[in-house]
């Protein structure tokens, strides 16, 4: 009888991939650079370990939302204080933090757990076609290629 694969922590081989969201829709984006960073895409993947890939997002300002989300999606975030919640529309985070669009998209798919939190650090984001992260070789990812 055949035993189920699990990833051992030496074993595991990480990559550096960049994807160019510009033009891109925020929610099929996020899920596909979710399943990289998981690492659902590989033959290899083990559900309680990190087995995926570190991922470089570019242009995350031009990434495009559709219908009406850019006026009528809201972001809320709360002090702790009485009073203290604040709103914020996707259309003035596109101004000001592009970055957090895709960081609040793709963590929100991710574990809520130990495993999620060290998930998302793996994730590097970029509002302009400039990253420095040369030294680790990145691969160029399109997103259709993904599945």
């Amino acid at each position: 009888m055949k035993q189920t694969y699990s990833a051992k922590p030496n074993e595991v081989e990480q990559k550096w991939y960049v994807v160019d969201l510009e033009g891109e829709v925020l929610g099929r984006a996020a899920t596909k650079i979710a399943t990289i960073l998981r690492g659902k895409n590989k033959p290899t993947f083990t559900p309680h370990m990190d087995t995926g890939d570190f991922v470089i997002v570019l242009n995350a300002g031009k990434v495009q939302l559709t219908g009406k989300k850019w006026t009528d999606k809201v972001y809320y975030k709360h002090s702790g204080f009485i009073g203290g919640m604040k709103a914020t529309t996707a259309a003035k985070m596109r101004e000001t933090h592009p970055e957090r669009l895709i960081e609040f998209a793709v963590s929100g798919m991710l574990p809520k757990t130990k495993l999620g939190r060290k998930l998302i650090k793996k994730l590097k984001v970029y509002t302009g076609t400039e990253h420095n992260h040369q030294a680790q070789k990145p691969e160029i990812l399109k997103l259709s290629e993904i599945r």
